[in-house]
């Protein structure tokens, strides 16, 4: 069953931190678009800031986590941001070309600054918390399989 995400009308919203926010819009970034979609079929009416644009962004590396950073290639991503009714301001930039998936997580993210961010935290974000750890624990094991033990053999000679 999943929850109404009619914005709420009244109260001013608590002030989210800045890093739980930088959370969840990861976590709405990184979600299957699909799943996000069952999680949360029905949007409540916004109007658009700006509207889901594709482009890309250069990723940059470091060798060995530690060298000097340079260019790897560029990526796909999608952004937009919108304004609910009640004037909550919500943004959103995903990997890829799907304008529903950055949608969808920018009104989350509007609606998670609002006093119903339990609920959504509980309803929604919960479930893709759930969803990534098993796709990271998953990624675990299979590289845990391909792991080579090396060990060394005290020979009888001195």
């Amino acid at each position: 069953m999943s929850p109404s995400l009619d914005a709420p009308q009244g109260a001013p919203p608590p002030a989210a931190a800045p890093s739980d926010r930088q959370a969840w819009m990861g976590l709405l970034a990184r979600a299957c678009p699909a799943r996000l979609a069952a999680l949360c079929p029905d949007l409540p009416p916004f109007d658009w800031l700006r509207p889901p644009e594709i482009g890309a962004v250069m990723v940059r590396g470091r060798m060995g986590a530690t060298g000097a950073p340079f260019n790897l290639g560029e990526m796909s991503v999608t952004r937009c941001a919108l304004r609910l009714e009640d004037g909550m301001v919500g943004h959103a930039y995903v990997q890829g070309r799907d304008r529903d998936h950055a949608t969808r997580a920018a009104v989350l993210d509007a609606l998670m600054q609002g006093p119903r961010a339990p609920d959504l935290d509980r309803a929604v974000l919960a479930p893709l918390r759930r969803d990534e750890a098993a796709r990271l624990e998953a990624r675990a094991a299979r590289a845990a399989a391909t792991k080579v033990e090396f060990f060394t053999m005290v020979r009888g000679e001195d």
